[in-house]
């Protein structure tokens, strides 16, 4: 490129690193740090090992820390809705030449001082610039890339403080160029309910109902279900030394991309195709694939936008009223930021990441103005890293005009005036399924001690402590939702009543039991879950539910994660689900 390269950084191969890396050559794209042995859990998922370290917040780091509002009852009573405090600029601004911007100082001296902006490939470099800054990038400043390395810093190398002066202030700030934020319609003259205002912290809202939901007409009336949906955001570019989010060579694109698994025989005794070999499918489109993989690109290659495309084109007959989002909506590991933003903020990777993975892919009419009922996936807590930012997904309730998470679990109640019936849902996390001892299955725990940093802690804002109080907190968690659950239930008077979890039918920690005796006992009519991915219907007089009489439908082929089997039609040999990829038309 035109004047000197930022010293000390390495030569990017053509279009695949901005300056301010260095990045890893073509060849290992592949997330090159991946551990290729595999721990596999009940039903064979994997994943990536992490090569970042500890993050130590800086003495600018935003002061975030409220008083906790109180929590909810064994009874399940929840507290009054607690509006969180106006933040606006929380950070303390530094010059480019501050040691505090030491590693980001030569690559914008570079592209704002020595030619670099007019580099050929700047406007895929930094196209961010305009989201940030408000700024073309022919009209940038020095300031405004140092924000723009601030936020989101193409090649990793991050400015460890904000600029004192830019284009557009405040300079702190990463939406200078952005929309504003969406607003409910039922929030626009000022009401105080849990859908207009935001918790000081993620777990205030915990078993709260969300307002009713209410849909008038006389006709079929539907509802759409998916799950394990969300996948890889390539182009970001993350903040906290963490490395891009693809697995493969052409991962970093706009758009998201499939995260590669692995594949197992129909018992899951035998492993078919394993993460390497699954990358290298990926790496060559399929021309060095074993055929074990059962690889076909033009679908294993963009499953979730062909699910999406499918949702589109049902709902253009179907309109769905809602949807049931059974969770795994950002993988590898969630919104890739450290918990703690305050609640009433959307940081620029959590914008980034539902902008690329959500909301440009599930549009349309008929289905992009559809409230997502949401719950959290083991993904979305970290998947091995339970301090990632899980409370951005629960705070973009309050940021969009369609997703809802006001916590980790709470209910809904829908009504049909017209029709004379309703529904109350419930929507739990079972995630502590997967919140296992530390030394346990270190590539499939959230708990897990081998990818936690040492001093993971999201205490401050009701998350777990440390690595070795973790799991207790999540069976806290699991056995607290369960009073509740059951106390709602008896009390719910509805027509219909569903349970929404991210872990698969009959996964309750009690061999089926609990679900029973929910059905039976308390009424549930459905459970809709997740995880595996794939699609099932578990019917009452299957052999394989034990739930007395309830039936429970499987929806985590949304295409995120590769399927368990493959979506070849015509091999069938190791074929388990209902289908592979897809979503539920109820």
């Amino acid at each position: 490129p035109p004047g000197p390269w930022p010293p000390g950084a390495a030569w990017p191969p053509a279009g695949s690193a901005p300056p301010g890396g260095p990045m890893p050559p073509a060849a290992d794209a592949a997330w090159p740090w991946f551990h290729h042995h595999h721990h596999q859990n009940s039903h064979g998922s994997s994943g990536p090992s992490s090569p970042w370290q500890s993050w130590v917040p800086p003495s600018w780091y935003p002061s975030w820390m409220h008083p906790p509002a109180p929590a909810p009852s064994a009874s399940g009573d929840a507290p009054a809705p607690a509006p969180a405090t106006t933040s606006s600029s929380h950070t303390h601004c530094a010059k480019l030449s501050d040691p505090t911007n030491a590693k980001c100082k030569d690559a914008v001296d570079w592209i704002a001082n020595k030619g670099g902006k007019y580099d050929p490939k700047a406007p895929e470099w930094f196209g961010d610039i305009v989201a940030i800054t408000g700024v073309e990038l022919k009209d940038a400043t020095e300031g405004d890339f140092h924000r723009m390395y601030f936020c989101s810093p193409p090649g990793g190398k991050a400015c460890g403080a904000p600029p004192c002066n830019c284009s557009k202030p405040p300079c702190s700030t990463c939406f200078g160029g952005s929309p504003a934020k969406k607003t409910r319609p039922e929030c626009e003259n000022g009401e105080t309910t849990i859908a207009c205002v935001p918790p000081r912290r993620p777990m205030d809202y915990k078993g709260m109902a969300w307002p009713t939901l209410s849909y008038a007409g006389g006709g079929e009336m539907h509802i759409f279900a998916i799950g394990d949906w969300g996948g890889m955001d390539g182009s970001l570019n993350p903040i906290e030394g963490r490395p891009k989010i693809t697995a493969y060579g052409w991962g970093a694109r706009a758009g998201p991309s499939v995260f590669p698994r692995t594949r197992w025989n129909k018992y899951h005794t035998v492993e078919l195709c394993n993460h390497k070999d699954f990358v290298e499918c990926y790496d060559s489109h399929g021309t060095r694939c074993p055929r074990s993989c059962g690889y076909v690109p033009e679908i294993d290659e963009q499953p979730q936008q062909l699910v999406a495309k499918a949702m589109m084109e049902r709902a253009s007959k179907n309109k769905p009223q809602y949807i049931l989002n059974v969770g795994d909506n950002f993988y590898w590991g969630g919104i890739e930021k450290t918990c703690g933003t305050p609640m009433d903020e959307i940081s620029f990777t959590a914008h980034h990441q539902f902008d690329q993975v959500f909301e440009k892919v599930y549009v349309g009419d008929g289905l992009g103005n559809a409230p997502w009922l949401s719950v959290l996936g083991n993904h979305d807590w970290g998947g091995r890293q339970f301090n990632n930012g899980w409370d951005q997904q629960i705070a973009y309730t309050w940021a969009s005009d369609r997703w809802i998470m006001p916590a980790p679990y709470y209910s809904a109640h829908v009504e049909y005036p017209d029709q004379g019936f309703d529904v109350d849902i419930f929507l739990v996390d079972t995630n502590f399924l997967d919140a296992k001892y530390p030394s346990q299955d270190s590539e499939h725990n959230i708990c897990g001690s081998a990818h936690n940093p040492p001093n993971a802690d999201c205490s401050a804002i009701g998350g777990p402590e440390s690595i070795e109080t973790c799991p207790q907190y999540f069976q806290d968690l699991w056995q607290e939702q369960k009073v509740w659950a059951e106390k709602r239930l008896s009390e719910s008077s509805a027509t219909w009543q569903i349970a929404v979890t991210h872990f698969p039918c009959g996964e309750d920690g009690e061999n089926q039991g609990w679900y029973r005796k929910l059905h039976q006992d308390l009424g549930l009519d459905l459970l809709v879950t997740g995880h595996r991915h794939d699609q099932e219907l578990w019917l009452p007089d299957m052999e394989k539910n034990q739930m007395g009489g309830l039936t429970c439908i499987v929806t985590g082929g949304g295409g995120g994660i590769t399927s368990e089997a493959t979506p070849n039609p015509h091999d069938t040999k190791d074929w388990y689900g209902e289908a592979e990829y897809g979503f539920y038309d109820l």
